[in-house]
């Protein structure tokens, strides 16, 4: 990782090494913030979008695990309800996706994603646009 300045160029790169053509991939690099991290990655895309007259009907998220809903509610929340977000979740290396309870790394990964998704869900607002 050392010779990528952001996760974005990090991906990029692999999904370059894996095939892709570079016509398709993109790096979006998000701000580095302290909290509301995925929140600031779709306000990035949506940004990079909106900028460069990217059309797009459809969006579709890779993300790990339990991860995968919460991820997709707060691109929704930066898209608008007009944005079709699809989610691919990945299994979790670390542990049975399908026995996660019988893990202490499954289970508080889980658990914390409830959470999170209950915070994402009811108690999270997106910060007025300053225009």
């Amino acid at each position: 990782m050392s010779s990528y300045k952001t996760y974005a160029e990090l991906g990029t790169a692999t999904l370059l090494a894996l095939g892709m053509s570079s016509n398709v991939v993109q790096a979006v690099p998000a701000p580095r913030v302290k909290q509301d991290r995925t929140y600031a990655c779709a306000v990035a895309l949506k940004k990079f979008v909106d900028e460069h007259g990217v059309q797009l009907t459809r969006i579709n998220l890779v993300t790990v695990g339990p991860h995968a809903r919460r991820s997709r509610l707060l691109f929704q929340k930066s898209f608008g309800k007009d944005m079709s977000i699809g989610v691919v979740a990945i299994p979790e290396p670390d542990y049975d996706g399908r026995r996660w309870w019988r893990s202490s790394m499954g289970f508080r990964s889980v658990t914390g994603e409830a959470i999170a998704y209950f915070y994402a869900r009811f108690l999270f607002h997106p910060p007025e646009k300053s225009d």
